[in-house]
């Protein structure tokens, strides 16, 4: 009897707890800040977009560790597009309308941000992209932390013209067939034509997402630079970078005969490839895990004891940092200190307290947002692969360097504004 008594005691009072906490668990959901991750974690892009979901994370926690923002907890709300560009649309919309998130930070390659840009717009979201990308786009929605063609694709063109970067004469371009590399690429054709290059000294090439046999492309790399000084730009995007590299290595096609410079090849590419017959073949990026500063130092051990302490595949081993993990960190940071000074995370109030925000970045640099058009001034970087899959820099910029969305060898971009329609000076 004693027995039963004591059993419905608990269960009411179990009862009267639930009831309790109910309206409490309810109002702590609400005193977060809800953060949308939008990468593919699977799919042909995930060999580049895991370890930036991973980076966000580990902002995130550092943020929370020190207070938050607004005394509020950020909380990650993580979804997977799976390297499918109409996904990533839908999946921008489950974070915006149904879990409310106040910035997304999210996509890769161009085809994705393209998809993920209406929406954005439409529902007046934030998106925060972090990587090298062709330009011809400004939107009040997005803030573009990568960089723009003047920030890596020319100044690699012009280091490779140089005396002291070979000489080439000759180019072959050649990537993934989508936005990015078509784009950069007629940026590049005019901007060679404007050098003097001419037509039949330029070959231009494309593979699809998950292209694997290199082995024709290779040879008609090797047989176009019997013809002159050749160098390769390559705007290859995702897992196919492993099977052109081996190609490369297989051919026997040295950097010293015809260098290749990479726009989407970092570290983490090259973590699962033989780099030794690589050596000597460049990459144009705005940070490089080999540059030394007390910033870098800082930001790879953070790296490091988060990838041990979370067990990630791989950085958990052999942790490696890269270019737009860079700008992701930078991106999330300014987020962060733009919501501070609009003391809100209204979308509108955080963009117009986004400009001129500064950060001290792992490059060695204060990096800036512009004033008025989203993009960051960043430093330029050129870096030659080394055995060990790290990059020895060759070349730099003297300091960072403003982006220019337009560029100026496509006709017709000297009429457009310097910051996104719906943006007031």
């Amino acid at each position: 009897m004693q027995r039963r008594f004591t059993l419905k005691a608990l269960t009411a009072a179990v009862a009267l707890a639930s009831i309790a906490a109910a309206p409490v668990t309810s109002a702590l959901a609400a005193d977060t800040i809800k953060v949308g991750v939008l990468h593919s974690l699977s799919g042909t892009m995930a060999i580049s977009e895991t370890v930036l979901k991973d980076t966000v994370l580990m902002a995130i926690d550092d943020i929370n560790k020190k207070g938050g923002v607004l005394g509020k907890q950020l909380e990650p709300v993580v979804v997977d597009p799976a390297s499918n560009w109409p996904l990533f649309a839908e999946k921008t919309k489950q974070l915006l309308g149904q879990d409310k998130v106040s910035v997304i930070f999210g996509c890769w390659t161009s085809v994705s941000r393209k998809s993920v840009l209406p929406v954005v717009e439409e529902m007046n979201g934030l998106l925060f992209y972090p990587v090298q990308y062709e330009g011809e786009e400004l939107s009040k929605n997005v803030f573009y932390t990568g960089a723009a063609p003047n920030q890596q694709a020319i100044p690699a063109v012009d280091y490779l013209m140089s005396k002291e970067g070979g000489g080439a004469k000759r180019w072959v371009l050649l990537g993934t067939d989508y936005v990015y590399p078509r784009t950069t690429n007629k940026i590049l054709r005019a901007y060679l034509k404007s050098k003097g290059v001419k037509d039949t000294d330029i070959d231009e090439k494309y593979t699809p997402f998950g292209h694997s046999d290199y082995q024709t492309i290779v040879a008609d790399i090797k047989k176009f630079s019997a013809g002159g000084k050749t160098a390769v730009v390559s705007t290859i995007n995702g897992d196919s970078n492993v099977p052109f590299y081996k190609e490369l290595g297989n051919a026997g096609l040295k950097a010293k005969d015809v260098p290749v410079v990479a726009f989407s090849v970092g570290e983490e590419e090259l973590r699962g490839v033989d780099t030794k017959p690589l050596v000597g073949h460049l990459a144009a990026w705005n940070y490089f895990m080999s540059i030394k500063n007390p910033t870098n130092t800082a930001f790879i051990k953070q790296w490091s004891d988060y990838a041990k302490a979370k067990n990630i595949a791989g950085h958990k081993d052999k942790p490696l940092t890269n270019d737009p993990m860079e700008a992701t960190w930078i991106g999330i940071h300014m987020w962060k200190q733009a919501v501070e000074k609009a003391k809100s995370t209204d979308t509108d109030k955080v963009i117009a307290a986004m400009a001129g925000q500064t950060f001290t970045a792992p490059s060695g640099i204060v990096s800036k947002m512009d004033e008025k058009n989203h993009h960051l001034h960043k430093s330029v970087f050129i870096g030659e692969i080394k055995a060990d899959g790290q990059f020895s820099v060759v070349w730099k910029t003297p300091g960072p360097v403003k982006a220019k969305p337009w560029s100026p060898y496509i006709e017709g971009n000297d009429k457009k504004p310097d910051q996104p329609a719906g943006k007031s000076l």
